[in-house]
């Protein structure tokens, strides 16, 4: 999906939020089946996932592209460092060991400023 999307960008690189020249963020978003933005199933292998841009609210994606509002979630997160699944795998364990629920599905942040990935959980709907 991602080649995809960085191969077709320049369809969608006019509605990316910026900061300055800098793009605000690449988002890999992950939902349940239902696309209620549920956690993944059959342990975190089933779902559906959009790679994109962070658009404003109102932006209209072009024909062919498929624009998520993700609902509001306050979350805790981490890089991603090494091997993604450690990462994952640490992260669901650093919820259960402070006493912490996943209330939704994981996403993943990319920072364009320093090219670094980044899981967000959720763990309370907003």
């Amino acid at each position: 999906m991602w080649a995809q999307t960085n191969r077709d960008f320049d369809q969608i690189e006019p509605l990316a939020l910026r900061k300055g020249e800098e793009l605000v963020g690449f988002w890999g978003l992950m939902s349940d089946f239902s696309r209620s933005f549920a956690p993944w199933t059959e342990d975190f292998t089933q779902g559906i996932y959009l790679a994109g841009v962070q658009v404003p609210l109102e932006a209209q994606p072009p024909e062919g592209w498929v624009k998520w509002t993700v609902p509001a979630f306050g979350y805790a997160y981490t890089a991603v460092e090494g091997n993604y699944q450690k990462v994952f795998r640490a992260g669901l364990a650093y919820l259960r060991d402070n006493g912490l629920r996943l209330v939704g599905a994981v996403q993943e942040y990319n920072r364009p400023q320093d090219e670094q990935m980044y899981l967000y959980f959720p763990i309370a709907r907003l």
